[in-house]
């Protein structure tokens, strides 16, 4: 039996894999690209409805293609991103195979390369890019048992206020997602309970320029590592209604009820941490931090950019601010749904290969993994703060191509006899 052999095998065609197809196809280098569903598909199943893009059309994309069809400061509907994705594999001619999934790669023993199981067959390839990025499984913390007389979802889950039984919500997590779906559901007339952790709420504009653009001119995508002591701390940004800033003292005025980080459940009654008002001031110093940051910009360089003095103002704290709720029994509350916009876990179950540290992370320097010939694409934080993103992911990709049409040079290498 013929096996099919290819240079470098790309597995998931997301934003990482697309870019990565992009550069080695300038680059010569022969590859597939092997998708188990379509194209984008976390786009088009995995998110709620009125999704949209959380940074404008000028940023969001790859360099090589802009969106059409949109003002550049707008911020695109998820359906189109999918679409985008779609036109740019064809623009650059990918060589992908949706409907196939990869369910165990191993180094070949006595040769290079790696030898791929599929669900159409087996691949010999050179080298491994694993693009599928961090959202594979849905996190849920064990904290209500499934037993509880509530609806419980994940918000890669949640589509719409009508999908929901009647009665009150308690969104968990106060991230980007947590913090859009509970807005969406306050906005429906639902009573939204928000339990919110540590956080970060950059403002969605500031003396007419984007929070993305504040954080290029002042260096910020281009941050190596997360600092230590930080990594369970979420952003909290919207481009629902054309952007807006994420205040959630705001919110909690217009009637949302504010609550710490949920630890326990207990008959029907949930606890909360006493870390409300610690969470929201760490918000708000990191809000304000950015101000001054981009102020200071403005006046070292000169720049004409007209001032915002009630970009400062605040707002008066609710009733569950300056008595945060400890306690609340989830009957008397009619709270009958809960979202746990809670994160992912990655899946690398497939790949049997020595690439991961003692706790089962990826072991790697920009994606160039520990086990030669393997590499990681879109993970948060691969070679800087700006990796996750379509135009980080791109840049992330051209790294990892040289790197691999470098090696394919010394593999070729042959000594003069």
């Amino acid at each position: 039996m013929t096996i099919e052999k290819t240079q470098t095998l790309i597995v998931g065609a997301g934003q990482a894999g697309l870019a990565m197809s992009e550069h080695l196809t300038k680059a010569g280098v022969s590859h597939l690209v092997l998708e188990r569903d379509r194209i984008a598909e976390r786009w088009r199943s995995q998110r709620w409805d009125a999704l949209v893009a959380n940074g404008p059309a000028w940023h969001d994309c790859f360099p090589s293609m802009k969106f059409k069809g949109f003002d550049p400061e707008a911020f695109i509907p998820k359906e189109d991103i999918a679409d985008y994705l779609v036109a740019y594999a064809k623009m650059n001619n990918s060589p992908i195979r949706t409907g196939v999934e990869v369910t165990d790669v191993q180094r070949l023993e006595g040769g290079a390369g790696f030898r791929v199981k599929t669900s159409d067959g087996v691949i010999e390839a050179g080298s491994i890019v694993a693009a599928t990025g961090p959202f594979q499984n849905p996190v849920i913390p064990p904290v209500i048992p499934e037993t509880a007389p509530v609806k419980q979802m994940h918000s890669s889950e949640y589509r719409n206020p009508d999908q929901l039984p009647k009665g009150a919500v308690l969104v968990v997590g106060a991230g980007s997602s947590g913090a859009q779906i509970a807005d969406e559901l306050l906005r429906a007339g639902r009573r939204v309970y928000l339990s919110t952790g540590p956080h970060d709420r950059p403002p969605r504009s500031y003396r007419k320029r984007d929070f993305v653009w504040w954080l290029g001119v002042l260096g910020m995508w281009d941050d190596a590592a997360l600092e230590v002591g930080r990594e369970h701390v979420t952003i909290a940004v919207s481009g629902a209604r054309g952007g807006n800033t994420v205040n959630f003292r705001q919110l909690a005025q217009n009637g949302m009820i504010l609550v710490g980080r949920t630890e326990t459940y207990d008959n029907g009654v949930l606890t909360f941490a006493q870390d409300l008002v610690k969470n929201l001031a760490g918000g708000d110093a990191n809000y304000l931090s950015l101000l001054d940051a981009a102020d200071a910009y403005i006046q070292r360089n000169g720049l004409d950019l007209p001032e915002e003095p009630t970009a400062r103002d605040t707002v008066a704290d609710a009733a569950c601010i300056t008595d945060p709720i400890l306690q609340l029994d989830m009957e008397e509350a009619g709270i009958k749904s809960v979202i746990w916009a809670t994160g992912f876990s990655a899946d690398y179950s497939w790949l049997k290969v020595d690439a991961f540290d003692e706790t089962g992370k990826p072991d790697h320097q920009r994606g160039v993994s520990s086990e030669p010939g393997v590499y990681f694409l879109g993970l948060p934080w691969l070679s800087r703060r700006g990796s996750p993103f379509i135009w980080g992911v791109w840049h992330d990709a051209k790294f990892l191509t040289d790197h691999i049409t470098t090696q394919q040079k010394y593999e070729a290498y042959k000594h003069p006899e």
